[in-house]
């Protein structure tokens, strides 16, 4: 067991929080919208083939003091540490993603989520699913258009299962199941595995990076970049050179980029 302690002012300091930490509703919203907004969710690791450490010391010095992003298990990794920090009861859980896939599909425990206790209700926060990651906290409650700072959310309950959906351009589109059982480190250990060094894996494969602003969303693979502007217009354009994409991650998503001879080479290969 990590005996690691987050650095909780400079995780703080990282996402441009400057407000009182406390374990209240108000603080749990904000937190999820500046982190959401402040560290963008990103694959570089796996896409060039470096390993994904699940070590909170490695995922804070990553994604506080480096400058960069990552995938879901580093960013809720990292969040529910700083909300335990404050005064949070957090809980670790897991989900079958069903993104582009139909709301039956049989798939894997590939994402991670986090069901926070305020006393009087639960609430789920998750700052790690790609271009529609929650920049809010809702209510465990099912049937509920939940508004968040981008856009509206809604949880559906069979049972013990729980579906999560996002209303995309007047449709409610299924993001992910999940039901309430507690995860471990080691859980998602096996899968982060697979992720991040599979061939099969779309993080090994593919060139991700998405990001929320407070104006729009921000999409990128491979070479296709969109932004999807709060009022529900969205521009899209294919990105011409590895350079291109370059600015794009820096300037557009704010990375600091991997100091690594192959990620001109990675890039050049997606043309």
């Amino acid at each position: 067991m990590s005996t690691h302690a987050l650095n909780l002012n400079a995780y703080l300091a990282r996402i441009g929080y400057s407000g009182s930490p406390e374990a209240s509703l108000p603080v749990l919203r904000t937190l999820a919208l500046h982190h959401a907004q402040a560290i963008p969710f990103e694959n570089l690791n796996p896409f060039l083939g470096l390993p994904v450490s699940l070590s909170l010391a490695d995922v804070e010095r990553k994604l506080v003091h480096e400058g960069r992003g990552g995938y879901c298990f580093e960013q809720n990794l990292l969040f529910g540490q700083a909300l335990r920090r404050i005064g949070f009861d957090v809980t670790d859980l897991a989900a079958r993603v069903l993104w582009t896939q139909p709301d039956d599909a049989k798939t894997a425990r590939t994402h991670m989520l986090l069901a926070v206790d305020l006393g009087d209700e639960p609430y789920l926060v998750d700052v790690g699913f790609g271009g529609q990651t929650l920049t809010g906290a809702l209510r465990l409650r099912a049937d509920v258009p939940q508004a968040t700072p981008h856009g509206a959310f809604r949880l559906l309950r069979d049972d013990s299962q729980w579906r999560m959906q996002s209303r995309i351009q007047g449709e409610w589109r299924s993001l992910y199941r999940f039901d309430l059982s507690p995860q471990y480190a080691v859980d998602y250990e096996i899968t982060n595995y697979y992720l991040s060094t599979h061939p099969r894996s779309h993080f090994t494969q593919n060139l991700i990076a998405a990001r929320p602003t407070p104006l729009a969303r921000l999409a990128l693979q491979n070479r296709d970049y969109a932004v999807h502007a709060a009022g529900g217009e969205s521009t899209r354009r294919r990105l011409e050179s590895a350079r291109e994409i370059l600015q794009v991650l820096t300037d557009d998503f704010g990375i600091v980029l991997p100091d690594t001879p192959d990620l001109i080479a990675r890039l050049d290969a997606l043309f």
